[in-house]
């Protein structure tokens, strides 16, 4: 700094005729040292200071002297281009800054004092940490924002090299010694002794001669900066969260007019499966046959990042063994007899991008199991009589009401597969587990009936308990056919208890004794056709009850499994599950 930007300017003047009293007049109402002295035609001829009036006054002097008795005539004159920690004072208070020609102001030790101390309150209130050391690496300042930042004492460092600092574990590294290196402005990222991480940047600080002279260091606490990184990345996420949510709960919407979702379990079930939406794990949905497993794979499959993609369902078990492969794979042409001469695409090369739902997975032969076990390994199928790989990208969700861990030990399902497919186990509990939905489900099956059929059918309070009651070993998929007969054979808009009881006691026992009733006989007559019909219901709805697959009814009963899915069809007979 230049003493031409410090100095006092206009100077301060005092006449060789006035007294010590009004030299001390001024020196108190301006705050200064010194003043210079003039002669009666203006011109300076001399210099007066405190330092002259109070060894003046010391010395027995009078505030009524004349100040010319007591001035100095050799004045201590400093160049106005000086820098200022080039000044010495020896002793003075007070010095003449002349421009070579001519006194063009003053310089007052009391205006450095004044400077000085202002430059150090600028400096501690930064709310940036500052760090100075010398030319040579020694520490001369340290605001109190650096030991707010870093919990390090100013005397604890002042005076002491950076290079022992680090040595003795103050910092890591030190950004100082870097710049006084290299000559240039640096960053780093440091850590100090309390574990804290701080951003320091060092500004070199050079001379006339290109050396450096000091070191700055602005420092700033990124540990608060991590924080608050942190947490808008945790609003990020819960932003982003929400989003989901609030997505989920719009496709869900219609979902829900077609689940019911009221127990506890059913909730936890629900809640599950949306979760499952989100990612792309393979998923086995078990559960007794009725339950709903066909509709929570739909669930999964409309809520997830598929959902405007195919979502192609087959069933294991309704497929013969010897198409099953073709079904799945796909086939060349000419592949065997009866083949298409195109060719076909399989329901692997059909979902692709989307969802594949294997239903009841249990009864997939174990040849057939390998080759599945391929593509959720390698994401890969071979068309049937084809060699050339197909690259897929199915999610699967499989859906069995067979106790796969009890097969595995039989050694009736690959072991390897079924860890493959139990990713995610999907759970879905009975209807006898879930009473409390009973109604809910009475109540949409009612709606839904009336609507196919054009009816607008209702039930009284003791017809709605005497169904709610009942036993449901087949589960909703029982309950949504009991429903659907009540609707179509009720002879009244209202339902009462006796007409439900006549209406499924009727078919309870046509299923349990295979013997037409007097009521059917006075309606629509007895013909052999009927008598079959019934026996054939009968006895596939006896084998279902035990045996839960059309391939091990079918083997039960000595005839195809083709058989079984063509009369299970023309009977109204579900085999797939609901």
């Amino acid at each position: 700094m230049r003493i031409a930007e410090i100095m006092q300017q206009p100077v301060h003047m005092v006449a060789t005729d006035e007294g010590l009293l009004d030299a001390a007049i001024l020196f108190r109402n301006h705050q200064i040292h010194g003043a210079h002295v003039v002669d009666d035609k203006g011109k300076v001829i001399g210099i007066f200071t405190s330092q002259d009036l109070i060894k003046a006054l010391a010395g027995g002097a009078s505030l009524s002297d004349s100040i010319k008795d007591h001035m100095r005539r050799m004045m201590c004159t400093v160049s106005a281009d000086t820098q200022l920690n080039e000044v010495c004072w020896d002793e003075a208070s007070y010095l003449a800054v002349s421009d070579g020609q001519s006194i063009v102001g003053g310089l007052d030790v009391s205006r450095i004092t004044c400077l000085t101390t202002e430059l150090k309150d600028i400096i501690d209130s930064s709310f940036d940490g500052i760090f100075i050391t010398d030319g040579q690496g020694r520490v001369t300042l340290v605001n109190r924002a650096y030991e707010r930042i870093t919990g390090i004492r100013s005397t604890e460092v002042l005076g002491k090299s950076m290079a022992d600092l680090v040595h003795d574990g103050f910092y890591d590294e030190s950004v100082t010694l870097r710049v006084l290196e290299s000559g240039s402005t640096k960053t780093i990222v440091q850590k100090v002794r309390n574990g804290k991480t701080i951003m320091v940047t060092g500004n070199p600080l050079f001379d006339e001669r290109g050396c450096v002279t000091r070191v700055v260091t602005n420092v700033r606490d990124v540990t608060e900066l991590q924080q608050l990184q942190h947490e808008l990345e945790k609003i990020s996420e819960l932003k982003s969260h929400y989003k989901q949510e609030l997505e989920t709960l719009r496709r869900s919407t219609g979902e829900k007019k077609r689940i019911i979702v009221r127990s506890k379990k059913m909730c936890e079930v629900y809640d599950q499966a949306l979760r499952l939406s989100r990612v792309d794990s393979t998923v086995l949905i078990s559960g007794e046959s009725g339950v709903g497993k066909e509709i929570m794979a739909s669930v999964i499959h409309e809520n997830g990042p598929r959902h405007d993609k195919p979502f192609i369902k087959i069933s294991c078990a309704a497929i013969p063994e010897q198409l099953l492969e073709s079904e799945l794979f796909g086939y060349m042409p000419g592949a065997f007899t009866g083949a298409l001469s195109s060719g076909k695409p399989g329901l692997f090369e059909m979902a692709n991008r989307g969802t594949l739902f294997l239903d009841e997975i249990g009864e997939m032969p174990l040849g057939l199991q390998a080759k599945l076990l391929r593509v959720l390994q390698e994401s890969v199928i071979v068309r049937v009589g084809g060699v050339q790989p197909v690259n897929v990208d199915v999610r699967i969700i499989a859906a069995t009401n067979r106790n796969l861990d009890n097969m595995v030990l039989r050694k009736e399902f690959r072991n390897d597969l079924f860890y493959r497919l139990n990713v995610v186990p999907l759970q879905i509990p009975p209807l006898r587990e879930r009473e409390e939905a009973i109604i809910d489900f009475l109540y949409y099956f009612l709606s839904k009936y009336n609507g196919k059929y054009g009816r607008s059918r209702q039930l009284e309070p003791d017809a709605i308990d005497f169904l709610a009651s009942r036993n449901w070993p087949g589960n909703v998929r029982e309950l949504e056919n009991a429903m659907e007969r009540v609707v179509v054979m009720s002879h009244t808009e209202v339902i009462s208890r006796k007409d439900v009881a006549r209406i499924l006691c009727k078919t309870d026992n046509r299923a349990t004794s295979g013997v037409v009733s007097d009521d059917l006989d006075s309606e629509s007559g007895t013909d052999l056709r009927r008598v079959v019909e019934q026996a054939e219901r009968q006895a596939i709805m006896q084998a279902l009850s035990v045996h839960k697959s059309s391939r091990n009814v079918a083997r039960a009963l000595g005839v195809n499994q083709s058989t079984i899915v063509r009369k299970a069809k023309k009977l109204g007979i579900r085999l797939g599950d609901a």
